[in-house]
């Protein structure tokens, strides 16, 4: 009787071991589970669809709440982040990220938010604000209106003498064909900043923002031949204060905060990684 009772009291020890362990087994962090957690309301190949997203679906959707929707109106919404959950499951299987373009810009949009996330967030205090704005004053100022004329000479001697006479009257048709001159055509008679030196180029856009009205330049050798300017009008921007220029100045002091964090991030990432170029392309 003894020896029969303790056969039975070991099985059933042995028994209750394999209860508990498959108990473990299948109730462990990162195993297959038949018990959707109380945060989630389905599990799709052990993926949570988590029940906060649930109810926020179901307010975008119907604009209601779990306890005021219909039995359809909550299985339409289950229904659509199963099978969300299912497609994107299977676009990781298929490797769609490798070769669709718009899955790969939406993962970079989406990296790049998260690392921008913390500077949009961040509050600057104003004498941050105020440094940054006296680093970049240039930046914070009105737009610059200038009307001038970009006459284009076929010798530097004609070109010389013609600067001299400008010096002491304005253009006329009368001096321009005296001196064979002729009108570039590249500005209009009055135009911001921006569209001069984009008509003028950059470097003769330079040489004639510092020229005040009715001033000449002196003349200036280009393949076409040799250039001289004349402004008519020069009004130079108008500097903002930081009262004035705040809000540009804050958006502007994030954007660089954003810039470093992607650089950092970037190098970060370059350096755990293992890039191979191929020698016909490297630099």
């Amino acid at each position: 009787m003894n020896s029969h009772r303790s056969f039975v009291f070991l099985g059933c020890g042995a028994l209750l071991g394999l209860l508990m362990a498959g108990y473990s087994l299948f109730t462990a962090r990162g195993t297959s589970t038949l018990i959707v957690p109380p945060e989630d309301v389905a599990l799709v190949n052990q993926q949570p669809i988590s029940r906060s997203d649930y109810l926020q679906q179901l307010q975008t959707l119907f604009g209601v709440d779990l306890a005021h929707a219909t039995k359809e109106q909550r299985q339409k919404v289950l229904n659509d982040m199963i099978r969300e959950e299912l497609f994107v499951q299977r676009g990781k299987e298929l490797d769609v990220a490798s070769t669709d373009p718009d899955v790969r810009a939406a993962l970079v949009n989406a990296v790049e938010l998260e690392i921008a996330a913390d500077a949009v967030t961040a509050q600057p205090t104003e004498s941050q604000l105020q440094a940054y704005y006296n680093t970049h004053r240039e930046r914070y100022a009105g737009e610059g209106i200038m009307s001038v004329r970009d006459y284009v000479f076929p010798s530097g001697e004609s070109a010389v003498a013609a600067v001299e006479a400008l010096k002491l009257s304005a253009p006329t048709p009368a001096l321009l064909t005296q001196w064979h001159a002729s009108d570039s055509g590249k500005v209009a008679d009055e135009e911001f900043y921006f569209a001069v030196k984009i008509h003028l180029g950059e470097s003769l856009f330079e040489i004639a923002r510092h020229l005040s009205d009715g001033e000449v330049s002196a003349p200036i050798a280009r393949a076409d031949g040799i250039h001289v300017l004349y402004v008519f009008k020069n009004r130079r921007p108008l500097a903002f204060d930081f009262a004035a220029a705040r809000d540009h100045v804050l958006t502007d002091y994030r954007n660089d905060a954003i810039g470093h964090l992607r650089t950092g991030d970037e190098a970060f990432l370059r350096k755990r990684a293992n890039v191979l170029i191929a020698d016909d392309v490297h630099q």
